[in-house]
């Protein structure tokens, strides 16, 4: 009797650990930057900010595996000008480099003139194919764009089309990961159409299991997490301090103010500091879950 019973518990801790493993692992799919994890159905928010949250390992990782190409104008400078001011605050772990360079994140910056809006909202995505089809970028397993001020003033067929294009090229390129992005916040509020784009953009991305980096909802939360997205927040983080209409605060400038020595001062376009610090967290964040870290 005591055997069997010993018999059934081993039975039982065999069949709960097999189990348990099982709930933690991902779906796998093949892809050339560099590991077997299935990284689609990515959203990259102000959820994905806290940098020692990220091993060191997967750090190394994206610096090794990834190759990466960055269109964007002055807005989407925030995330490389936070990721330079980033390596001054942290240390060379977090290096990048415009190009391939040993001990450094490889990210061609401005890999091409425009963004998703500039000069028009289609060409982005034919430069994108000519820079994809030279040979001499063969190593790119990465495109990323951003947008300006475009998505304030888009229609939801514009918003469509931007969809439409970005899935084109996925289905084109299946060894390239293409990340999507919201457009910079405006002061409109929730009931402006730059939240209502947006959500269509999040909305597609997280039905179709996309990658987004979630530019809007970063900017829209400080480091602890307080939210102003109901406060007509700007791109410059001003903000409504007591429901009268009139942005008479900024809250990237009172957090900075309130925590000495736990931000970084840096070229932040159009903005605070403390976003392109933001920016930049959520950017590595990123980076290491393309590299395959499951986060």
């Amino acid at each position: 009797m005591k055997i069997k019973s010993f018999t059934n518990f081993v039975l039982f801790i065999f069949l709960f650990v097999i189990i348990l493993c099982s709930c933690g692992s991902d779906n796998s799919t093949s892809n050339n930057t560099g590991n077997n994890t299935n990284i689609n159905n990515l959203i990259i928010n102000h959820n994905c900010i806290n940098l020692s949250q990220i091993p060191e390992q997967w750090i190394h990782q994206a610096k090794t595996n990834l190759h990466i190409a960055y269109g964007h104008t002055s807005h989407g400078s925030q995330l490389t000008t936070g990721m330079t001011g980033l390596v001054s605050f942290k240390g060379d772990l977090y290096d990048w480099n415009d190009g391939p360079l040993e001990g450094s994140l490889d990210l061609d910056d401005y890999f091409t003139s425009g963004d998703l809006g500039n000069p028009d909202r289609i060409t982005w995505e034919s430069r994108t194919r000519d820079y994809l089809d030279n040979p001499a970028n063969a190593d790119v397993n990465v495109i990323i764009w951003s947008w300006c001020g475009q998505v304030s003033d888009a229609s939801e067929e514009n918003i469509n089309t931007y969809l439409t294009l970005m899935n084109g090229l996925e289905q084109d390129y299946p060894d390239v990961k293409f990340v999507y992005m919201t457009g910079h916040l405006d002061g409109s509020g929730l009931d402006g159409n730059l939240h209502i784009r947006n959500e269509q953009i999040r909305n597609y991305c997280e039905q179709n299991n996309k990658i987004l980096y979630d530019f809007a909802d970063i900017e829209t939360y400080d480091p602890d997490g307080t939210y102003y997205g109901d406060k007509i927040p700007t791109d410059g983080c001003l903000y409504d301090t007591d429901g009268n209409g009139t942005r008479d605060g900024n809250w990237a400038a009172e957090w900075q103010n309130a925590h000495s020595g736990e931000w970084y001062d840096c070229v932040s376009a159009h903005s605070e500091p403390l976003n392109a610090n933001l920016k930049a967290y959520a950017a590595w964040w990123l980076w290491a879950r393309l590299a395959g870290w499951p986060g």
